[in-house]
């Protein structure tokens, strides 16, 4: 019996042994990489890797609009139909409003429809066999492609076109992200039956009880010394309506030529580069050619549109900060910061200590799966504190999960002397999912404090820097480089020098009344000019009046609204800000009857717009039927690249799930060894 037993089970690992290695190793529902297209078949055998041929992104800047097409070349190569899914990243700002798939000689066009009636209309033409695509938005600055019944061979061109402005801080720039960095799900995973409901995702995260939708917005990531790389082309057309001093890329490099007066061409240097890093151009106005202010209107359907940029006080009219303040430092010490990050961290936070001045007080938080700070409280910016302080930092290592949170709480809660201005420099890379969580809790506690927020590594997640500084009432910018460092830190610290404008209003004459965003308008900040985009129902007056305080003294200012320039783009401006701004009472309110009128809000905005929104989607159908009815569909899949600078085992570790081949054949020695220890155990005892 025992030989039996043994011939048994050595028949059992040869099959389980076999099986897995026939078997190719499919992706799970779980495994969607960012720009990466997946080709689901209807077996739900799992995804097999598609290769992608090559991104090009081609970006018009005229005065401070730029307008973006990306098109995503893909391609079928198996036999049989597709079924194709593809996440990537998007400014968190965009507004996106055009789709076009063009598979083939056909050609698609994307039409706007609420989010529900999108997947409906997509779901449907999926099984009748019809060529259709889906775009939907997962977070601003998120998006999922879905496309359905691609024929074998075919090559498959997506462009989706969206608008940003160009100028924050002061200066004129843009910046296109490349890759979605692996985000950090805090939270207990759902349970299997809620998850097989619920999660509609493909990510590699299971949706958690804290992140929902994790499942969409965790792409996977290529391990290190796996074949195969995501390359994008850039063409840009500068044309800012002004002659420029310099024009510069801050982590590519690029050819730049000069077309005419006021124009320039911008292209990476050395043709296609890794997406791996996001790209970011900065452009110089020549001395003497700054714009001073900037006022762009548009009809559009009836209303009058206008963009206007509040420009703050001047340096020769603030006076520096007197009054002595407390400033926090927060540092992400996360398994994500490994690598150049932590490098940038550490580096920036000991420029920011050495710009600490007598009298000021300060402590260090930094947090990972725990938090810790330097100081049991606030201390002085002495000489030995400030050397203990840098020792302390000079210390620190990347390693565990981003629990942000109970850092938050840390830096806001302690106890502070009010006659003190209180304010926290928070420098991560914002790799986490539950953001609306910590923009909850930003609001919540911040009081009278104030939050600034600092971007670090070649991906950082640009939604949450600019939205928890806009709750917190700072500002944000990014690092992603060691060399932009010490500039970057003196920008920063050079604001916390100087008080923000604050309580910021418009005066408009009697009788017109606007519609404006932000709303509130937030402080000012030296050397950052604020744009506000309004709407009226009446003809735009000849002046505003700009009213708000700076260190508890009243101010303002008159803006000529007489020189205006006409401008398309204005009106989605005004509506992508509307969004925003519901979308940001929508996290705010439970009630059920307020989130349901500020979803309607949302999506009218949306639909009245073409915008691509939390609730609203481009869907696009051929309306002839492609597949065969006998034809099933198969799978295809790509990965994508880890974030330049990030150590893969310092983020992910051990892989948490195996595949099911994998599985099997652990299942098959655990119940050989069992069975041998009681073949053994027989022999003992007879």
């Amino acid at each position: 019996m025992n030989k039996m037993v043994l011939r048994g089970l050595a028949l059992y690992v040869f099959i389980i042994c076999g099986v897995a290695s026939a078997s190719p190793q499919p992706l799970q529902t779980d495994s969607v990489g960012s720009g990466s297209l997946l080709l689901r078949g209807v077996e739900g055998e799992g995804l097999i890797a598609a290769p992608t041929l090559d991104t090009d992104v081609s970006i018009d800047v005229t005065a401070m609009f730029a307008r973006v097409t990306v098109t995503q070349r893909f391609q079928n190569p198996s036999p049989q139909w597709a079924e194709g899914i593809y996440v990537f990243p998007l400014p968190e700002d965009a507004a996106v409003d055009r789709m076009r798939m063009q598979i083939g000689e056909r050609t698609i066009e994307g039409k706007i429809k609420e989010r529900d009636e999108a997947k409906r209309i997509y779901k449907q033409a999926k099984q009748q066999g019809k060529r259709t695509s889906l775009v939907e938005q997962e977070r601003p600055n998120i998006f999922t492609t879905s496309l359905a019944n691609i024929a074998p061979g075919e090559e498959i061109l997506v462009k989706i076109e969206y608008q940003q402005l160009a100028f924050r801080d002061g200066r004129f720039s843009l910046r296109f992200p490349m890759v979605v960095a692996p985000r950090y799900i805090p939270g207990a995973p759902l349970k299997i039956e809620e998850e097989v409901k619920i999660q509609s995702g493909s990510g590699w995260a299971f949706d958690s009880a804290l992140v929902h939708d994790a499942s969409r917005i965790t792409p996977p990531v290529r391990k290190p010394g796996e074949s195969g790389t995501n390359r994008v082309t850039m063409a840009v057309n500068l044309m800012p309506g002004f002659p420029l001093a310099k024009v510069e890329s801050a982590y590519h490099p690029v050819k730049i030529e000069q077309q005419g007066v006021g124009e320039y061409q911008v292209a990476f240097a050395e043709g296609p580069v890794k997406a791996d890093r996001d790209f970011e151009l900065h452009w110089v106005p020549a001395s003497g050619s700054e714009p001073k202010a900037a006022l762009f209107t548009q009809q559009h359907e009836g209303r009058n549109y206008a963009l206007l940029m509040l420009m703050p006080p001047g340096r020769e009219v603030l006076d520096r900060i007197a009054t002595q303040r407390d400033i926090t430092f927060v540092i992400d010490t996360s398994g994500s910061m490994g690598g150049e990050s932590i490098r940038q961290a550490r580096q920036a936070l000991l420029v920011a200590l050495d710009r600490l001045r007598s009298g000021d007080r300060f402590n260090v938080i930094q947090f990972n799966s725990t938090t810790s700070a330097l100081f049991p409280m606030l201390v002085e910016a002495s000489t030995h504190n400030l050397a203990t302080a840098r020792r302390y930092v000079a210390s620190l290592q990347a390693n565990g999960g981003t629990e942000m949170r109970p850092a938050l709480n840390a830096a806001l809660g302690s106890d502070r002397d009010r006659s003190r201005f209180h304010q926290v420099v928070f420098i991560t890379d914002g790799a986490v999912g539950n953001e609306d969580a910590l923009f909850a809790l930003i609001k919540a506690r911040l009081d009278q404090s104030r939050l600034f927020t600092v971007g670090i590594g070649s991906a950082p997640n640009s939604h949450f820097m600019s939205k928890a500084a806009q709750y917190g009432r700072g500002s944000f910018l990014y690092i992603g480089s060691t060399n932009e460092v010490q500039q970057q830190i003196d920008t920063l610290l050079s604001k916390l020098d100087y008080p923000a404008l604050t309580d910021i209003e418009l005066q408009l004459p009697e009788g017109v009344s606007i519609e404006s965003y932000p709303n509130p308008i937030p402080d000012l900040y030296l050397n950052e000019p604020l744009q506000v985009v309004l709407r009226s129902e009446q003809p735009l007056p000849d002046s505003v009046v700009v009213k708000g305080k700076f260190a508890n003294q009243q101010w303002q200012s008159r803006i000529g609204l007489g020189n205006q320039s006409q401008r398309s783009g204005v009106s989605v401006a005004w509506a992508r800000q509307r969004i925003g701004h519901l979308m940001d009472r929508y996290r705010s309110v439970n009630e059920i009857e307020q989130k349901s009128a500020l979803r309607s809000a949302v999506v009218q905005t949306a639909l009245d717009h073409h915008l691509v929104s939390k609730f609203t989607s481009l869907v696009a159908v051929d309306v002839t039927p492609a597949r065969p009815v006998e034809s099933t569909l198969k799978q295809h899949a790509l990965k994508s690249e880890l974030p330049a600078g990030w150590k893969y085992d310092k983020v992910f570790g051990m892989a948490k799930t195996a595949t099911p081949a994998q599985l099997q054949i652990l299942i098959g020695l655990l119940l050989m060894l069992g069975a041998l220890l009681i073949v053994r155990f027989n022999k003992r005892w007879s």
